[in-house]
């Protein structure tokens, strides 16, 4: 049944010509319809930063070494989960005219969806590598270390599809999900070592390492990033599991609800 809704979309031609070109249109959409443009979308991570590097390193003084980097790679991991899932709830019915008009596979207009708005975390993750390597005083550079950013990305993109694909078939039977989700993220915010101390975060939430798939992967990207040391292979593993378990039951719900989305909808 869910290898059913993976099987449509293999057997098609031309699916990553058609990936590529819808990630590029939700691109352009997204960013080139506003006055700011992609500026924007490097200006807003910037903007996060300063509002927490005061409150928590200058106010609260957390003490954490290069503090200014190690919220950037925090927030663009965090940002692109936000946007990933907050922003696919409606697909299936802002995107309906795709699927019902021109019989197109649901799940590649949802990795499309994604791969437009991993564009835009390529273009933070190139200004968090200038500013790590050219402005962070407590830097240690880059190494080879930091090539475990790929299958660490990876995990981030199948996770936040797992979620996406959840909470758009959902939406389709209980369409204040959203609400719901909204206060969700909120709470996952807050549970996810951003802007605190690691040792102060495992201290206190000690299963939330585990618990919190997002923040699992925020640990393992610092460490790749900034401390120069390979992940945390156990806590990488777990997230894995996480993140394919979710994208299973996203699948099943597209088969289950998904089909039935254009008359409910």
């Amino acid at each position: 049944m869910i290898f059913s809704v993976l099987g449509d979309w293999f057997s098609r031609s031309n699916k990553f010509e058609r990936l590529w070109l819808l990630a590029k249109i939700e691109f352009k959409l997204r960013y080139y319809e506003n006055k700011l443009g992609l500026f924007w979308a490097l200006l807003k991570p910037l903007m996060d930063i300063v509002i927490y590097y005061t409150v928590f390193n200058v106010i609260l003084n957390q003490q954490i070494p290069g503090f200014a980097s190690y919220l950037f790679i925090g927030l663009i991991l965090w940002n692109f989960f936000v946007e990933s899932t907050t922003g696919t709830i409606q697909i299936l019915n802002t995107k309906k005219y795709l699927y019902e008009y021109s019989n197109m596979n649901k799940l590649e207009i949802y990795i499309a969806t994604l791969f437009s708005t991993t564009i835009g975390f390529f273009f933070n993750f190139l200004m968090f590598l200038l500013f790590y390597n050219f402005m962070e005083p407590a830097s240690k550079g880059t190494d080879i270390y930091s090539l475990w950013i790929v299958p660490i990305f990876f995990n981030m993109f199948i996770l936040s599809l797992g979620f996406s694909l959840i909470l758009s078939n959902i939406y389709i039977i209980a369409k204040d999900i959203n609400q719901v989700w909204q206060v969700l993220v909120q709470f996952l915010f807050f549970l996810s070592p951003i802007f605190y101390k690691l040792e102060i975060f495992t201290k206190a939430l000690p299963s939330m390492t585990y618990a919190n798939p997002v923040a699992g992967i925020i640990i393992n990207a610092r460490m790749v990033m900034i401390e120069g040391k390979t992940p945390h292979l156990k806590l990488l593993a777990f997230d894995l599991a996480y993140a394919f378990a979710f994208l299973i039951l996203g699948l099943y719900l597209l088969n289950k609800l998904g089909s039935k989305a254009a008359e409910k909808l």
